[in-house]
């Protein structure tokens, strides 16, 4: 562990999800790949759009309501309904497809465990002091097997803008009736963590998972309170 800054009694955590816990990348590739082989078994005429098809409706979705970028679900969602325009499909058929896609993807995207070591970590905090999660995507907590871990989990969607916009850190202050300073955050992200937590007026602590941990190649504004090495370390401030 590296100290940038005096770490004040810390009375709750919040913790990001993606490249935090697990390393996510991998995991959205397969997922990734498993929604083109449905699409491509069941929708041909959508798989045969090409990849910058595709981005273009996206990108086009996001330009329409900004608010898509912060909702991966819902942008992910509207994505696949309107590609899915390229099937002979009435509205109610491609909104179900649509559905159906969108919910085989979820499941793909959730479809692993967190280690043993995460698990044990989790839990010995969890009985010290309370944890909610603050994650900008949409993993499902429960099928990974860290739901019984958080009080609350707040994924960002239309209506929660996501990091480093301070919504979620304030609304995680408000449901633990907590100073912020009392509140240290654990991400991955030096700006959507590290410095949105910072602004909010949180602690926060650096640990990426999918990555080596070196300052030098990452873009930085701010410095993390803490530096962690190991997710373990964590429990120095509970004990």
């Amino acid at each position: 562990m590296q100290c940038y800054r005096p770490v004040s009694p810390v009375k709750a955590m919040t913790f990001d999800l993606d490249d935090t816990l697990y390393d996510n990348e991998p995991i959205i590739a397969g997922a990734t790949q498993a929604l083109n082989d449905r699409i491509a078994e069941l929708y041909p005429a959508a798989a045969a759009l090409p990849a910058t098809q595709w981005a273009a409706i996206k990108r086009d979705l996001i330009k329409g309501n900004q608010g898509l970028a912060s909702d991966m679900g819902r942008l992910r969602y509207e994505t696949l309904y309107h590609g899915l325009a390229a099937e002979k499909l009435d509205d109610d058929q491609r909104h179900q497809a649509a559905q159906s896609l969108f919910d085989y993807f979820y499941h793909a995207r959730s479809d692993f465990a967190v280690t043993d070591e995460v698990r044990q970590v989790l839990a010995a905090l969890a009985a010290k002091v309370p944890l909610i999660a603050i994650t900008n995507g949409n993993v499902d907590t429960v099928q990974i097997g860290i739901d019984e871990f958080f009080t609350a989990t707040y994924h960002a969607s239309l209506g929660r803008p996501s990091k480093p916009h301070r919504h979620m850190f304030d609304e995680a202050a408000q449901t633990l009736d907590l100073a912020p300073q009392d509140i240290l955050h654990v991400g991955d992200n030096l700006e959507k963590d590290v410095l949105g937590a910072h602004r909010a007026g949180l602690q926060t602590a650096w640990i990426a998972v999918n990555r080596p941990m070196d300052l030098r190649h990452e873009d930085v504004s701010v410095l993390p309170s803490v530096h962690l090495h190991s997710l373990a370390e964590l429990l120095w401030f509970v004990d």
